[in-house]
């Protein structure tokens, strides 16, 4: 392919695969389309096994309460339930990505399965938010990640993803004029991710059709950020043994309640 002509340009960035074109367009415009690997096979697996914990939701003990909270369009935490959505969470190209975007040490912060319901006006995702909420700042690098997995195509007609492109590099929300010339509706195949800077601008649109469009959105940040659930306390030491699961998982970074903890946790690693 010909290059685009330019002309002063003594600085270049080169995208040696998909990967590392994510990561360039996620550095200037905070949204990149990243295909996961998985065949047609496995989606449609998933699609049977977000449906499965799905239906035991909306009867589980917890049924109640979500749709008093007005989250019957939410399933938290998928993969205590179902160890597909764990290796969801693990995909190794969204953990590539987070290693060179995030550094190491990043954690999984939180899963939830998302339904943009079938004509619903309006569901809990749709007004503009940050997947780091009330924050307004600027950072040299990502802090998080949201790497949202499309069950199903995103489309302009089933409520695709609004994204305000660069919207990371601003602390304040745009301008109503801003925002209404600005956003672009993101359009994603399924078994892809839309990947995001956690401090970009976005929102979820209508869904004008007649089937729910669903999707798994897993937010991954430097340790140092609280977790949405605590996940080691949420499924236990015996959830796994597995070193790279037990790091993601956050079990790599326990939370000392008093001093003697904290000092009894430097000790250990001190080996002293």
């Amino acid at each position: 392919m010909e290059k685009i002509p330019r002309y002063g340009a003594r600085i270049f960035n080169e995208a040696k695969d998909s990967l590392t074109e994510a990561a360039e367009t996620l550095r200037l415009l905070g949204y990149a389309v990243v295909d996961s690997g998985l065949s047609p096979e496995e989606l449609a697996k998933l699609a049977e096994r977000f449906e499965a914990v799905r239906a035991a939701d909306a009867v589980g003990p917890l049924a109640d309460l979500r749709r008093r909270v007005s989250e019957s369009d939410l399933l938290r935490c998928p993969l205590a339930q179902d160890p597909a959505f764990l290796a969801l969470a693990g995909n190794p190209r969204i953990l590539a990505l987070c290693e060179g975007l995030i550094g190491p040490g990043f954690i999984l912060n939180q899963q939830n399965g998302i339904v943009n319901p079938a004509g619903a006006e309006h569901y809990s995702q749709s007004p503009f938010h940050r997947d780091l909420p009330y924050q307004h700042f600027v950072s040299t690098r990502p802090l998080a990640l949201n790497a949202l997995f499309c069950l199903d195509p995103f489309t302009e007609e089933n409520g695709a993803t609004w994204v305000i492109p660069a919207s990371h590099k601003e602390e304040a929300f745009p301008s109503e004029p801003v925002l209404r010339a600005q956003r672009r509706q993101i359009a994603a195949p399924a078994g892809s991710f839309l990947v995001l800077d956690c401090m970009v601008w976005h929102g979820g649109g209508q869904n004008r059709t007649a089937r729910d469009r669903r999707a798994v959105n897993h937010v991954y940040t430097i340790a140092m950020m609280r977790q949405q659930i605590d996940l080691p306390a949420f499924l236990g030491e015996g959830f796994t043994q597995d070193p790279t699961l037990r790091q993601l998982l956050g079990f790599g970074h326990p939370q000392p309640r008093s001093a003697q903890e904290y000092l009894s946790m430097q000790a250990a690693k001190r080996g002293v």
